[in-house]
């Protein structure tokens, strides 16, 4: 295209560095200032770079379609269609991606480097597809060095992070220990003087971790090379799921090409369009006429709020699910008897709809079930294999919701939980009935064993 010979645009490499700051001036470098309490943030930022780097490599795709996508749980409660999952894989980690972009936009606007304090309108070109993307293989031996890289930097900032709360905890107690001293209450010299030792050791791994972490590094290197893994991941997403959303932008990158996951077959129906500019339009859902419809999705347009009035997600319930079936797991495996305050309070979890379904299936078990030890066993084998592939789903959503919690500090960098491995995109109907069976498959066993 034309777009790329025009000035600052010809080269996305020469834009954003090598990744490591040292395309700006020197008299820029050495005036660019570092990150200092920042680092913290660009901590989490770099996690889930690397997360999202991770979790594109030949093994984690392979392991997507053949593990993930044709498990048990997924392909009974989500989805068969590979095309419509894979979808949703692309959509969430466009979402990611894009949030991890627009923090590395607002720490780039500390830097001195042009490119990098204009990292916003990279991306978006980028997205365009009207960038040359120049020689961002995935997968180098040059950047998987500077994955290596990062991830010392955010183990090191981690342990910043763990030593200056142990210190802030310290300096709280000496100040305690003063104000009895200065009391004169008596405390014993030794054990002063040996507080005061662990403080001191403590202050020097606090200045240690701070000259190892990213607490000492410049906004412009640091924001360079995750500007760097930015656009090698969105040109990496293009290449994987290319032939599941077919408006992705094409690159033509070599080394790009998936060598253990086999062939992408092209699905017979798009589930995705185009992505437009900073922010990602992603269509998920289609009509039972296969078309897409703009209706069924809410206006934040993102892959979470995507799941449909039929889903569990849709309907509010994947988290009480989840904790449902992962009390029913716990009171199954239980060595104690489950009592009847316990039962009770598993059931007044249930949403009306389901109490109602569990109160006729188990009216009629317990009209046409006999008293018979051998009965209770039955159920606890037939609850055990539904556990095997239920259980999983309950746990991913517990872990995805845990991932993305904003109050914990996550720092992270290995491949997380997607979406489509939980119960977010589960069919309420079938759920309901599995989670139905669950629950009176357990009063069954409390009555046999409890001679109830």
């Amino acid at each position: 295209m034309g777009f790329k010979n025009r000035g600052w645009l010809q080269d996305i490499s020469s834009l954003i560095g090598g990744g490591g700051g040292d395309n700006a001036a020197p008299q820029l470098r050495k005036r660019s200032s570092r990150l200092g309490i920042l680092c913290f943030e660009t901590a989490k930022i770099m996690s889930r770079l690397v997360s999202l780097y991770r979790s594109l490599s030949d093994e984690e795709i392979y392991r997507l379609r053949k593990d993930i996508m044709k498990s048990e749980g997924v392909t009974f409660l989500n989805s068969r269609d590979e095309g419509f999952l894979m979808s949703l894989a692309c959509a969430e980690m466009v979402e990611d991606l894009d949030r991890a972009a627009s923090a590395v936009s607002r720490l780039g606007k500390r830097c001195n480097n042009f490119g990098l304090n204009r990292f916003d309108l990279v991306y978006t070109d980028l997205k365009w597809g009207i960038i040359d993307v120049g020689k961002l293989e995935y997968g180098s031996r040059v950047n998987e060095k500077k994955l290596h890289k990062l991830e010392r930097l955010i183990s090191a900032t981690s342990c910043l992070h763990a030593a200056l709360d142990g210190l802030m905890q310290m300096e709280v107690s000496e100040r305690k220990m003063k104000q009895w001293k200065s009391r004169q209450m008596q405390l014993q010299k030794a054990n002063f003087d040996l507080f005061n030792e662990k403080l001191e050791n403590q202050r020097k791994m606090v200045s240690h971790f701070r000259e190892a972490s990213l607490w000492c590094e410049t906004f412009d290197k640091s924001v360079s090379i995750m500007a760097r893994i930015v656009c090698i991941v969105f040109v990496r997403i293009s290449v994987v799921f290319g032939p599941y959303v077919p408006h992705l932008p094409s690159f033509s990158i070599k080394d790009q090409f998936l060598s253990h996951s086999g062939p992408i077959a092209k699905p017979s129906k798009p589930t995705l369009l185009r992505f437009h500019s900073q922010r990602s339009t992603l269509f998920l859902k289609e009509n039972d006429d296969g078309f897409i419809s703009e209706e069924m999705f809410s206006r934040n347009n993102n892959a979470f709020h995507s799941a449909g009035p039929l889903t569990l997600g849709g309907s509010g319930l994947a988290s009480r699910y989840a904790n449902v079936i992962l009390l029913a797991e716990k009171y199954l495996n239980s060595k104690e008897p489950v009592d009847h305050i316990d039962r009770e309070s598993l059931y007044q979890m249930l949403p009306e709809n389901l109490k109602a379904i569990v109160r006729t299936k188990l009216s009629k078990k317990m009209k046409s079930a006999e008293d018979d030890t051998l009965l209770a066993e039955g159920w606890r084998d037939a609850m055990t294999e539904m556990l095997r592939w239920l259980s999983p789903m309950a746990h991913y959503t517990v872990k995805w919701e845990m991932e993305r919690s904003f109050e914990k500090m996550r720092f992270d960098p290995k491949p997380g939980v997607l979406l489509l491995q939980t119960l977010h995109f589960s069919d309420k109907v079938k759920t309901e009935a599995a989670i139905a069976e669950l629950l009176v498959g357990l009063s069954c066993i409390y009555r046999y064993e409890n001679g109830v």
